[in-house]
């Protein structure tokens, strides 16, 4: 028999939000997002001093992306009474072991295996987010909490990489790997004395997630999340060749300028989910049909302005500001749509999250070779007005 807990009732006097909880949150998403992407700014010397080529290297991201994959629908079923604090505190901690391996493995075997425990603490971590979020600030707030996860992700792709790639001048790679698992340490330490205690939701099952996807309206939306997911990863993927294209004044821009373009991206994201969110527990709904719709209409202008420098900026910061908050407004709807299945709810939207990244950067390097970047990116923008009706269609059933 499945077991779920109650209904969070929603108080007329909300409580006073916990910030020294939500700052601990947002710099754990911040520190697990740039360990989990350090690798492609250290690649080169990564695989010279372990004596593999860079792509053999870069399985290190896979491998970490399959990890996650596999944790974020077991993680409630495997520790299904550990209290959420806890295991957000053990997340943590697995970080730290991981970059401690990687710090130190002599081959690419244990680099795998450390990156497959960073897989699991990722989607452990964001898979109960949702959940600790819940306890910190109310139902009422969770967006508004949701937003500092979703801050500190952001700002790991506008800062966390350079970060590492400009410490590893000063230290080399391996001394990066070594803060960052003092880091993740020190983390530990301050969420398990800023938490409060988040009891489990109850015996899982995994019929629990069955039975989740199966709610009126919500398989459609869950469906629509991977397909807003798959169609901006099918075109973000390779930005790098879509900025490749651009010109100012007919001359092609350099790499300095296709830096400056990317970060464009970064602090729209960054800026995106403090907007966002402050309006996303009252519109959700609104904003997951918009968002996707938003995004689609700035994947075809990245086609139409190539030969405008300044639009294609303006739509770099306007993609970013709207996909960097999409975890931010899909979490909010989990949590506003059933909050007695928080943890059932984070745990598909992880997981999904994850599955299309992976066919993402399967497949869009297939059609890349095949078809080129302009028909990539037309078709990440058709799948992803596909997936803003189904958000669509799963409001209208949930009022039906």
């Amino acid at each position: 028999m499945t077991t779920t807990a109650p209904v969070p009732q929603i108080s007329a006097s909300p409580q006073r939000l916990r910030y020294g909880a939500l700052l601990a949150m947002m710099a754990t998403a911040f520190l697990l997002v740039t360990a989990e992407f350090l690798p492609g700014g250290l690649l080169t010397d990564i695989a010279a001093e372990i004596g593999v080529t860079p792509g053999q290297a870069g399985q290190m991201v896979t491998v970490t992306a399959l990890a996650g994959l596999v944790v974020a629908p077991t993680i409630g079923l495997l520790l299904p009474r550990l209290d959420r604090r806890s295991l957000l505190v053990w997340m943590a901690i697995a970080a730290t072991v991981s970059n401690v391996i990687v710090a130190l493995a002599p081959s690419l075997p244990l680099l795998l295996v450390a990156r497959v425990l960073l897989g699991g603490a990722i989607s452990g971590f964001w898979s109960m987010s949702v959940t600790v979020a819940a306890r910190i600030a109310g139902p009422q707030r969770l967006g508004r909490a949701m937003m500092f996860t979703s801050a500190g992700t952001s700002l790991a792709t506008v800062a966390g990489i350079p970060l590492g790639v400009l410490l590893s001048e000063a230290v080399d790679w391996r001394g990066v790997f070594a803060i960052a698992a003092a880091a993740s340490a020190v983390l530990a330490v301050a969420l398990r004395i800023l938490l409060p205690s988040v009891p489990a939701e109850g015996a899982a099952r995994l019929s629990t997630l069955f039975d989740t996807f199966r709610r009126r309206g919500i398989g459609i939306g869950l469906i629509g999340h991977v397909l807003v997911v798959l169609g901006h990863f099918l075109a973000y993927t390779y930005i790098r060749v879509a900025l490749e294209r651009v010109h100012d004044g007919g001359t092609a821009i350099t790499g300095g300028t296709v830096i400056v373009l990317l970060a464009l991206f970064g602090v729209g994201g960054f800026l995106g989910n403090i907007v966002i969110g402050f309006v996303v527990d009252r519109h959700y709904r609104m904003l997951a049909v918009i968002t996707p719709v938003v995004i689609a209409a700035s994947v075809l202008l990245m086609n139409a302005l190539t030969g405008s420098l300044g639009g294609i900026g303006a739509i770099a910061f306007v993609w970013g500001f709207f996909f960097a908050s999409w975890l931010l407004i899909v979490n909010t709807w989990i949590g506003h749509r059933m909050p007695d299945r928080l943890e059932a709810g984070g745990s598909l939207v992880v997981m999904g999250f994850q599955a299309a990244i992976m066919t993402a950067a399967g497949v869009g390097g297939v059609l890349l070779d095949a078809i080129g970047v302009d028909r990539v990116y037309v078709i990440g923008a058709v799948i992803l007005v596909v997936g803003a009706v189904l958000f669509g269609i799963s409001s209208r059933l949930s009022r039906g």
